[in-house]
Parts: C-alpha cells; sequence; structure tokens
C-alpha cells in the first residue's frame, strides 16, 4: 500500500474560471490582505493561517486534498481507506513559518494573482495558489 494525494470537490474548469472572472479575482485580493492584517497580530495569527489555507478555494473553488491509502494489483488501482498525511514536527513549522513562510508565501501568492490576470496564465496561477499552503507553513 501506498499513500497518495487525491484532490477533491473540484468544479469545472468553465465553473472555476467564471467564478475568479467574476469574484475570486476582487475577494481573493481582499482575503489575502485580511489574512496578512491578522497574521501581524499575535491573537489573530491562527485565523489568518487558516485563512490563507482555503485561500485556493475562495480565488478559484480549489477542493482540498485527501490523503487516500491505494492497494495496487498490477495496473489496476483500488482505494481503499482515508488516511493522514504525517506532518513535520510542530516546532520546526513554526520555526519556518516565522523566518521564512510568511514572506515567501507573501511573493508567491502575488505572484500568482499576477499570473492569474491573464487568460493564457490561469491554470499556472491555480496551482500556485494550491501550492500556498505549504509554502505558507510546510503543510503537506
Amino acid at each position: 500500500m501506498k499513500t497518495i494525494l487525491v484532490t477533491k470537490n473540484n468544479p469545472g474548469c468553465l465553473v472555476q474560471i467564471l467564478w475568479f472572472a467574476l469574484v475570486g479575482w476582487w475577494l481573493g485580493e481582499i482575503w489575502m490582505a485580511v489574512a496578512w492584517f491578522l497574521m501581524v497580530t499575535v491573537v489573530g495569527a491562527p485565523l489568518g493561517v487558516a485563512m490563507l489555507n482555503v485561500l485556493p478555494h475562495v480565488i478559484a473553488l480549489r477542493g482540498d486534498r485527501t490523503a487516500v491509502e491505494v492497494l495496487e494489483f498490477g495496473d489496476e488501482k483500488v482505494f481503499t481507506r482515508p488516511t493522514h498525511v504525517p506532518q513535520r514536527s510542530m516546532v520546526f513549522r513554526v520555526l519556518y513559518f516565522v523566518l521564512i513562510g510568511w514572506w515567501v508565501s507573501a511573493l508567491w501568492m502575488e505572484a500568482a494573482y499576477a499570473v492569474c490576470l491573464s487568460i493564457i496564465g490561469l491554470p499556472l496561477g491555480f496551482w500556485m495558489f494550491d501550492q500556498v499552503p505549504g509554502l505558507l507553513t510546510l503543510r503537506r
């Protein structure tokens, strides 16, 4: 058995593009600004991190990834059960966030936002937003 990540609950590409064009581009920027304001305060930091973890959904209705254990028989795959992806230690993740994660993820999100503003760059921009939780806190 091996563990893989599966993206679930994504609407179709057209729905995601329409959402981004009508709502996601402005709501996502406001969402990021509020999250970063909360992260400046010690009390609001957990809520700010939680908000940035759901940013892909706010920007483009991207579903969360879940881990499942897969049992393979030759070329056939049988999905068995949901499982938990082991995370790095909390001390390491907090240290990473304080020293690197907060500013790298800010630059990454602004670059993703800029890429999304061109129609050709939408798939790359959506993928970049999907990577924000990992860049922010090394979340797997």
